[in-house]
């Protein structure tokens, strides 16, 4: 951030505010995790302060700090609405654009007459903040908050629980600090979260060992459907509806799946499509090694983006038109992969 906006943020959170944070909908650890650490600072200053998810969000991460207080908006519409709407200050965290919230959740926070801050690493920032605090070259949300709070001359309020959150973030955006975004500034933030008392191992073990049975079984069927394109040197993954339903698919269980493509020898793209068919889309996870850009595949091509090597996006097409939409795509990139 620059001095102007620290300014700005300082002049804002100088008296008592009504405070909604907000991550994306589909929120994942870099989502809650920021807006669980920021929420508890907040309301550490005197400030009330909630996080409104726009959805559910994975029992992996139901351990974290502040959990309980969450308002889901589609479960809790009118309270969540209430909140919203008698907001004076709104954060949100780990988007760039009010559509990421989806339905009638972007609706009620674009009428919203308070103040937004907008603290995120994706690309292409939307334009409705009074502060935009965003950078691409950064690992994770959870990194950018700590240096939000570092900037303000408060990190050292980050306590234990702060720090789990934020490390959370960090870690699982981080592919467990092996992904490029990983730097030596990013290590020395994790260095200082271990310090303030996040637990580095049982913070792991939260995540990466709390998997159920049904959840492998499912991973299994997605494996067992990969498929390899050498000539472009991608691979991809496809899980129909059924083979959802047939493993009991939880949210969150399809995470991580899209890197079992990537981690192929002579492999720099990766794709994983998903039908749902309550929302009548195949939701796809783009992943890339080196300069591909997924972000600029996805927007071009399936209404999404995100980061040069991690990106999401969706099509309305049939599963098996998906896919046969997205191979003949292939071609035009040929050169670039």
């Amino acid at each position: 951030m620059n001095s102007n906006d620290i300014k700005t943020v300082k002049a804002l959170l100088n008296t008592p505010k009504s405070i909604v944070v907000v991550p994306h909908k589909n929120p994942d650890g870099d989502a809650m995790g920021s807006t669980l650490a920021l929420c508890k600072y907040l309301n550490s200053q005197g400030h009330t302060a909630v996080v409104i998810a726009p959805n559910e969000y994975p029992h992996f991460l139901k351990w974290l700090p502040g959990h309980d207080d969450v308002i889901t908006y589609n479960s809790s519409t009118p309270i969540a609405t209430q909140k919203i709407e008698n907001a004076d200050l709104i954060f949100t965290l780990d988007f760039n654009d009010l559509s990421r919230t989806g339905g009638e959740m972007e609706k009620v926070l674009a009428a919203a007459t308070a103040d937004f801050i907008m603290i995120d690493h994706h690309q292409q920032p939307s334009n409705y903040a009074v502060v935009t605090y965003s950078d691409t070259s950064m690992s994770s949300t959870c990194e950018m908050v700590y240096h939000f709070l570092d900037a303000l001359q408060v990190a050292d309020h980050i306590d234990a629980d702060m720090a789990s959150c934020l490390y959370t973030g960090i870690m699982t955006d981080t592919g467990s600090f092996r992904f490029p975004s990983t730097t030596a500034k990013t290590h020395e933030v994790i260095a200082k979260l271990i310090t303030a008392g996040a637990d580095n191992a049982n913070i792991h073990r939260n995540i990466y060992d709390t998997n159920s049975y049904t959840k492998l079984q499912l991973l299994g069927v997605a494996l067992k459907n990969l498929r390899i394109l050498p000539e472009y040197k991608t691979a991809y993954i496809t899980l129909s509806q059924k083979e959802l339903d047939d493993h009991k698919f939880q949210k969150g269980d399809t995470e991580g799946f899209v890197n079992y493509g990537l981690s192929l020898k002579g492999i720099i793209f990766a794709v994983i499509f998903i039908e749902n068919k309550a929302d009548a889309i195949i939701k796809m996870s783009l992943r890339s090694k080196g300069d591909f850009s997924v972000n600029e595949f996805s927007r071009s091509h399936y209404e999404g983006g995100g980061h040069t090597n991690a990106a999401g996006g969706k099509s309305d097409l049939s599963l098996e038109d998906t896919v046969a939409q997205f191979i003949s795509i292939l071609p035009r990139y040929k050169d670039k992969l």
